[in-house]
């Protein structure tokens, strides 16, 4: 039996900072492989990721940008070409801006990147994951959904306002977990579960980083919020936790909770589908 048959395999999104490092530090400890997606890889001075790297426990593939189609096609094809299986897909990058922007798409850049690139991710390595062993994918979602007071899909794509945190980044992770819950049936028929999941606060302030948090929230972060080991452990039991056996639901401090705009999970689930197939599929 070598390596890759005795070891589960998990790609992890945005593995390299954050709640991903975390999350990519406890699946090593446990003797996983990590398959990290990311715009750039690991410090040199990190000791264990270093080593984890030379010995292909921690395998990196790298985008320019995971919100440039372009890109990510390539690095998604990549993946697919070299890994044979994934047993868990951690569907966790993203971010809050502080302004207003947008993808070489044309869209929002937090709907982009924290709604429509997990669904292409999701959609492009399926085949893999029908090959793992747990066939289960974590989409890193957020309760600032609760603040969410209106909800449309042109307001996601080109919204007239913006509001740190509350604004775009809140409507963007309501639409992850709006389609997380939709699509939840149609993977069901390859044996698939997915789950949307709160990882609570966290102190993922990053130094030279621009922030995207309101004012306020910046000196509370750093004074009162866990550190990134806090919400890698609620994906960890999002993963493998009392929930394993459920597909659609949206876990809240480790519970099921209720969406709000539920009505509209099919409305999302059609749009983002019908950009993977109109836009990303169709790239020469």
């Amino acid at each position: 039996m070598n390596q890759e048959q005795r070891e589960h395999i998990a790609v992890i999104t945005g593995a390299n900072a954050g709640i991903g490092l975390a999350l990519t530090r406890r699946l090593l400890s446990e003797n996983w492989q990590v398959v990290a997606l990311n715009r750039s890889g690991f410090p040199q001075d990190d000791r264990e990721m270093q080593e984890a790297i030379k010995l292909g426990r921690l395998r990196i593939y790298k985008t320019e940008d995971l919100a440039d189609y372009a890109s990510l096609r390539r690095t998604l094809e990549e993946i697919k070409s070299k890994e044979r299986r994934i047993d868990i897909l951690f569907n966790n990058a993203g971010g809050s801006f502080s302004e207003l922007s947008y993808s070489k798409q044309g869209r929002e850049i937090h709907y982009e990147l924290m709604t429509v690139v997990p669904y292409i991710i999701l959609m492009e390595l399926k085949e893999l994951i029908k090959n793992g062993r747990y066939k289960t994918v974590i989409n890193t979602s957020s309760s600032a959904l609760k603040f969410a007071k209106e909800f449309t899909i042109e307001s996601l794509e080109r919204p007239t306002s913006f509001r740190k945190l509350i604004g775009p980044y809140a409507t963007s992770k309501l639409a992850l977990s709006l389609w997380t819950q939709a699509i939840a049936p149609q993977l069901a028929k390859d044996g698939i579960k997915i789950r949307s999941v709160d990882p609570g606060g966290n102190n993922t302030l990053r130094k030279g980083k621009k922030s995207g948090l309101p004012l306020l929230v910046v000196p509370l972060m750093k004074l009162f919020f866990s550190p990134p080991t806090h919400g890698a452990g609620r994906l960890y039991e999002g993963a493998f936790g009392q929930h394993r056996n459920e597909s659609g639901v949206f876990l809240l401090k480790g519970q099921v909770a209720e969406l709000k705009f539920k009505d509209q999970a099919r409305s999302v689930l059609e749009r983002i589908d019908s950009i993977y197939e109109r836009e990303f599929c169709l790239m020469s």
